[in-house]
């Protein structure tokens, strides 16, 4: 009860990755969340090939400590249900189609008549209105028409997506956030959310060098950045090192450090700008110099001076280091089927006891709480 959302009830009409996600946000910091699912159940139930008993490993990653009710919203009798529970609760959040949350009525306009103060949340692809609002959206497709793919994998590969599902995780935290300005704000309403806006946001000072200065944004080697030089991967003896240095003073520390004092004064090499527009040249004398010694060597070198610089794990790595356990981001929830291991909650609140409950059997909770939806 110490968690910032308890009493917080929200009905979230949501499948797969981006509405679950939305949901687990706002189950993780103690609200009630309440997913409807028809008689097939979420798609996510069936896309792991991995079980923990009854619990497909995919959906318990997205919907633990929820509640599981089964109902039709195109029958009269699911609508009405689905009514009930609007009475009680504070916010709806859906990724269905456009047409499809239009249709089941799930607008704030359609929903306000039974409760005046509901906070509607509506995560879709392109938007509710918009030229492309009915176009099937995924995660892939946003990264392929937002930019995302065109600046991601070497310069004379194809245009690649992120490793993960980006534009579906961001897109779910923006609707935890515009739910949660407009309960603080204690007015009911709608919150429009796209896909394609999330991510046209997420680009934003590559997007302004194409705004204000006409710049065409491309792919650059070893995952570097376009502006600062050098901040990308390198080649060690034996793996990667991932160099990030900001601005001069470091890269004046980073040059006494590795033994090159004439980079300080070589023109090509002195300044950011000039560094900027020597790209090659910079790259190609460092990369010669670290590719010398190990990975570890260039850590144990560097690693005291404030010069950004890192070795890149694997997620195995990450999941099992010193930085996971000390930050709880792996947890071991009991399903009574043995216990389910999940990434943790990133949202750490003075005060809370952080506590998980496994994710919900299909319409587990049906019968029980539509007997009890009113508050």
């Amino acid at each position: 009860m110490n968690a910032p959302l308890a009493g917080i009830r929200v009905i979230e009409i949501g499948h797969m990755l981006m509405g679950p996600y939305c949901g687990l946000i706002l189950a993780d910091l103690g609200a009630e969340v309440i997913k409807i699912e028809p008689a097939s159940g979420d798609i996510g139930r069936m896309i792991s090939p991995y079980s923990i008993g009854p619990h497909n490993a995919y959906f318990a990653s997205l919907n633990r400590g929820k509640l599981s009710v089964v109902l039709d919203l195109a029958s009269p009798v699911g609508h009405a249900a689905l009514l009930e529970l609007v009475r009680g609760a504070d916010a709806l959040l859906t990724n269905l189609r456009p047409s499809a949350i239009r249709k089941l009525g799930l607008l704030y306009d359609d929903l306000r008549a039974c409760n005046e103060k509901i906070v509607c949340v509506a995560l879709t692809g392109f938007g509710l209105h918009s030229p492309f609002a009915e176009l099937p959206a995924y995660d892939y497709v946003i990264q392929a028409l937002t930019g995302v793919m065109n600046l991601t994998g070497e310069p004379d590969g194809p245009p690649t997506k992120t490793g993960y599902s980006a534009v579906d995780n961001s897109t779910g935290m923006m609707g935890a956030v515009g739910l949660l300005a407009k309960l603080i704000e204690g007015r009911g309403g709608q919150i429009d959310i796209a896909m394609y806006d999330v991510m046209l946001s997420q680009m934003n000072y590559v997007a302004s060098g194409v705004l204000n200065g006409g710049e065409k944004p491309k792919q650059h080697g070893m995952s570097s950045h376009p502006y600062i030089v050098p901040a990308q991967l390198f080649r060690t003896a034996d793996h990667w090192l991932m160099v990030f240095i900001t601005h001069d003073n470091f890269w004046r520390i980073f040059c006494e450090r590795v033994g090159r004092p004439a980079w300080l004064v070589q023109p090509e090499f002195a300044t950011m700008a000039a560094r900027r527009a020597n790209r090659d040249i910079v790259v190609a004398a460092i990369a010669a110099l670290l590719v010398e010694h190990t990975t570890q060597h260039w850590i144990d070198l560097l690693g005291s001076s404030g010069v950004v610089i890192s070795r890149v794990d694997s997620l195995d790595d990450a999941l099992h280091g010193a930085q996971a356990a000390a930050r709880e981001m792996v947890v071991h929830v009991d399903s009574g089927h043995g216990p389910i291991a999940m990434i943790g909650n990133p949202v750490k609140v003075g005060g809370m006891t952080q506590t998980f409950a496994p994710p919900p059997l299909l319409g587990e909770h049906t019968d029980t709480y539509l007997r009890t939806v009113s508050r």
